[in-house]
């Protein structure tokens, strides 16, 4: 609430500085604002009495955007990345699949590791849960399971993300 928002009996008014002005009337607290030609800005409505500030709310405004905006900045994105797995895969397939793994794990990305089926090899589901145990094992250094592999529809699913240091 901002000037002639600012509609309690009572407030707690603080200064430019930061000093506190005391316990008055609303109406007395604007006529201050305005013969410092600044703005009243209720920041605790909450508090028995709310408690009002005198300051230049288009610059506080403006400092308030740029925080945040400093704040988003600072933010990691983490995305999601998938690798996907055939069951009659070679192991050298493997490896180069498990090192692509480790690149996305190190940039700090999460990674879904997929084993499709097609057509006879639905019946050799279980058979073929050893290629996501060794995928998961060859990365065990520098990344855990966040969901064990699981059944979804016609392929088998993992997550992993890196180890927290």
């Amino acid at each position: 609430m901002v000037n002639g928002q600012v509609r309690f009996r009572e407030v707690r008014l603080i200064g430019t500085d930061g000093e506190q002005l005391g316990i008055m009337s609303s109406q007395d607290a604007l006529k201050i604002a305005e013969e410092a030609e600044l703005d009243l800005v209720c920041i605790s409505p909450m508090a028995k009495p709310p408690v009002c500030k005198i300051i230049d709310y288009g610059k506080y405004r403006y400092e308030m955007i740029r925080r945040d905006k400093e704040a988003k900045k600072k933010q990691k994105i983490v995305e999601l990345k998938e690798v996907r797995l055939s069951p009659n895969i070679d192991t050298n397939d493997l490896a180069t699949k498990t090192n692509a793994a480790r690149k996305f794990l190190e940039k700090g990305n999460k990674v879904k590791v997929t084993l499709r089926f097609r057509g006879r090899e639905m019946s050799h589901m279980n058979q073929s849960r050893y290629i996501l145990d060794d995928f998961a094992r060859s990365l065990a250094d520098i990344a855990v399971i966040d969901k064990p592999s699981k059944v979804e529809g016609r392929t088998l699913v993992m997550f992993m993300s890196a180890k927290k240091n």
